[in-house]
């Protein structure tokens, strides 16, 4: 009884520990929320990392299917809350490769090993890099 307790007691703590780990990883750093536009005329919040680069801001869609991509290839303009503003962008996808290989290096580079972490969690060999350019308020 007492070695099954232990090793229940090992479970629960590794659960925790991996749980602890990836919400970390997640939103440890810089964690924006994206404002798309459904079609139906609903808002949908997404949060998501963002990095800064050539004057843009970029984000990723992990893969071409996620709804907030949907979203924004039928009606570009988005908002983004960041730090608390909320600022209104014209998003444009990327073609891949070179878009894939450009986002991954940004956020690779911004969020470290968080990038490392939730990279072994989720595949995103397929995704899809936005570029967000301000729009006039």
């Amino acid at each position: 009884m007492r070695n099954a307790t232990l090793i229940g007691g090992a479970v629960v703590a590794g659960v925790l520990g991996f749980a602890g780990l990836t919400l970390s990883a997640l939103e440890g750093r810089e964690v924006v929320v994206l404002r798309t536009h459904a079609a139906d005329g609903s808002t949908r919040e997404t949060r998501t990392w963002i990095a800064d680069d050539a004057g843009a801001s970029w984000i990723e869609a992990a893969v071409p299917e996620r709804p907030f991509l949907q979203d924004l290839l039928a009606r570009p303009d988005v908002e983004v809350e960041r730090g608390g503003v909320v600022r209104r962008y014209r998003s444009a996808p990327m073609p891949n490769p070179d878009g894939h290989a450009h986002i991954r290096q940004l956020l690779a580079q911004r969020y470290g090993w968080a990038d490392c972490w939730v990279g072994l969690l989720t595949d995103t060999t397929r995704s899809v890099e936005v570029r967000l350019d301000p729009v006039a308020q």
